[in-house]
C-alpha cells in the first residue's frame, strides 16, 4: 500500500496507452528523469497527470472495482471458472489473506496524484508559459482522481489510511493509521470542491471530455459522496450542476443505444469513463467469455429485474437481453458485445469502464429527492429512465409520493436495470441499507438467498447482521508492514 514509488515508474507508466483517448498519449515522458530535473515545464506536469490516468489501466485496478462492487451483491452467479477467492467473497467467507482485499493498486494511483499535487506548482517558477489557471486545472484532475480512489476504498473497507502527501523520499512516514470513514468522505468533498474550482469543462474533443475529469465529473462524484454522507440538499445541488450544464442527455432508447453507449463509448450520455484500448485491454473478456467464464448473470435478472413479454418477445427492456446479458444462457454481455447480437473478438476487449454517466446523476437526484420528501419528483425521474429503457409493465410500481421505502426500492430496482455489472450494485445496496442507523438492513439480508450457496446462507445472514462485516478486511500484508494499522473489527 504505502510503499515508495519511483518517479521513473510514475512517468513511464504513461507509455501504456494506445490510441483510443489521445489525452493519455500526447505527452510521453522518458525514463531516467530524477525529481530535481523534472517539474520544470508545463509539458512535464501534463505528462505526470497523464501518468495518473495511465495507472488506472494497470491490472488489477479496474478488475478490483468490478469485483468490489458486484461480488457481494445479487446480480452475479459463479460459473465454472470462478476462483476460490471470489467464491469466498460471494459466500461471505472472506479472510485477510484473500487477494481481492488487496488495495495496493488504488494506493499506487493515490501516490501518483499526491506527487502531482505536491510538486507540480514548482513548474510555475521555471516555465513562464505555465499559467496559474492551467496549473490549477492539472492539480484539479489529480485531486479528483485521488478523491475517486478514496471513495472506492472507504466504501469497500470503511476506515482507511488517509495519505495526502507523496511518498517521494525516505523521510516520509509510511506507518499511517486508519482514518474514520466519515473523515475520509469529508476529505473527498474538500478535494472535489477545490478541484472543481480549477477543472475545465471542455478539453477540446469528445474523447478528452469523457476520458479526463471535468468540472461536471467532479460534481457527479460530489452528488454521490453526499448521498453517503446523508447530506441530501448538497447532493441535489451537485446533481443539478451537472443536469443544468446542458452538456449531457440520455441517448435514444432504440436499437443503436447499446452500440453507441458501450461499444463506441464517449457518447453524450457519458460523464467520465476509463478508456481501454488495443494496447491496454480491460480484464472482462476472459472473465465472461465461454471458455474461461468466471461469472454469469444471476437468474433474477431474467425473472425479476428485466422480465420478458410473454406475448411479444420483441418487446423488451433494451438494457436487458442483448445489452447487460444474453438471456438464453445468462452470459454477461455488456463488455462483450458490439451490438445486441455480435460479439467482440478476444482481441477487442476494449470496452470502457464507466465511472459516471447521465442516467446515474438523474437517479442519484431521485434518491436525494425521495429522502427530502419530494417523492413525486423522484417518481418522475424514475419514469423518464424507464421510458428510455422501454422497461416492461411487469416491473412497474404504483407508489404514493410519500412511500419513502417503496420509492427507495423502486430506485434500487431501476439502478439494477440501468447499471448491471458496472460495479455499483453492492454500493447501492449498502448505502441505502445503512441510512438512519441501518434502518433498511433488510436490503442486505434479503439478497443472501440469491447469492450465497445454500450451506452458507444462514451463516451469511448472521454475519451481515454485524455491520462491521459489510467491509473487507485489511489485506494481511498491509498489517504486517504497517504496524500502525489495526485490522477491521469483524476480522480481528
Amino acid at each position: 500500500m504505502l510503499k515508495k514509488t519511483s518517479y521513473t515508474a510514475l512517468l513511464s507508466i504513461g507509455l501504456l496507452f494506445g490510441s483510443s483517448c489521445d489525452s493519455y498519449l500526447d505527452l510521453k515522458p522518458k525514463d531516467g528523469i530524477v525529481r530535481q530535473e523534472f517539474w520544470q515545464t508545463k509539458e512535464q506536469v501534463a505528462a505526470a497527470v497523464n501518468g495518473c490516468y495511465a495507472s488506472l489501466l494497470a491490472p488489477p485496478l479496474v478488475e478490483n472495482l468490478f469485483l468490489w462492487g458486484e461480488l457481494r451483491a445479487d446480480l452475479l452467479q459463479p460459473s465454472s471458472g470462478v476462483r476460490g477467492s471470489e467464491l469466498n467473497v460471494i459466500n461471505v467467507n472472506i479472510e485477510a489473506t484473500n487477494q481481492i482485499a488487496n488495495w495496493s493498486a488504488l494506493y499506487t494511483t493515490i501516490n501518483y496524484c499526491n506527487t502531482v499535487i505536491e510538486f507540480a506548482p514548482q513548474a510555475l517558477q521555471t516555465d513562464n508559459t505555465l499559467t496559474q489557471a492551467t496549473l490549477n486545472a492539472y492539480v484539479g484532475e489529480a485531486l479528483a482522481l485521488r478523491a475517486l480512489m478514496y471513495f472506492y476504498l472507504t466504501r469497500s473497507f470503511g476506515d482507511v489510511p488517509l495519505v495526502l502527501n507523496a511518498t517521494s523520499s525516505d523521510k516520509v512516514d509510511l506507518q499511517v493509521p486508519k482514518s474514520p470513514q466519515r473523515e475520509v468522505l469529508l476529505q473527498i468533498v474538500k478535494d472535489l470542491k477545490k478541484a472543481e474550482e480549477g477543472l475545465l469543462t471542455n478539453y477540446g474533443t469528445q474523447d478528452l471530455n469523457k476520458g479526463r475529469i471535468t468540472k461536471h465529473a467532479a460534481n457527479a462524484m460530489l452528488a454521490d459522496v453526499y448521498l453517503w454522507l446523508e447530506d441530501y440538499e448538497n447532493s441535489l445541488a451537485a446533481a443539478d450542476k451537472v443536469i443544468n450544464s446542458g452538456q449531457f442527455g440520455l441517448l435514444a432508447g432504440d436499437n443503436t443505444w447499446f452500440s453507441t453507449l458501450f461499444y463506441q463509448g464517449g457518447s453524450n450520455e457519458s460523464i467520465f469513463e476509463i478508456y481501454f484500448n488495443q494496447i491496454q485491454q480491460n480484464p472482462f473478456h476472459n472473465m465472461f467469455a465461454a471458455s474461461t467464464r468466471r461469472f454469469r448473470a444471476a437468474i433474477k435478472l431474467n425473472e425479476e429485474i428485466y422480465t420478458s413479454d410473454p406475448i411479444d418477445p420483441t418487446n423488451k427492456d433494451i438494457r436487458g437481453d442483448g445489452a447487460a446479458l444474453k438471456m438464453n444462457d445468462n452470459t454477461i454481455w455488456k463488455y462483450q458485445g458490439v451490438n445486441s447480437s455480435v460479439a467482440r473478438s478476444s482481441s477487442e476487449s476494449t470496452a470502457h469502464w464507466f465511472v459516471y454517466r447521465y442516467a446515474d446523476v438523474l437517479l442519484m437526484k431521485a434518491e436525494a429527492l425521495n429522502q427530502v420528501g419530494r417523492g413525486q419528483e423522484a417518481l418522475n425521474i424514475i419514469q423518464t429512465i424507464r421510458e428510455r429503457g422501454n422497461a416492461l409493465p411487469a416491473t412497474e410500481k404504483v407508489l404514493a409520493p410519500d412511500d419513502k421505502d417503496g420509492i427507495t426500492d423502486y430506485i434500487l430496482d431501476e439502478r439494477a436495470r440501468e447499471f448491471a455489472f458496472e460495479g455499483k450494485r453492492w454500493y447501492d445496496l449498502l448505502r441505502n441499507a445503512k441510512r438512519n442507523n441501518y434502518e433498511r438492513i433488510d436490503l442486505l439480508l434479503g439478497i443472501v438467498s440469491t447469492t450465497a450457496s445454500p450451506e452458507n446462507q444462514q451463516s451469511a445472514i448472521t454475519k451481515y447482521r454485524d455491520h462491521n462485516s459489510h467491509y473487507f478486511p485489511i489485506f494481511h500484508r498491509e498489517i504486517e508492514t504497517n504496524k500502525n494499522l489495526v485490522q477491521n473489527p469483524f476480522y480481528q
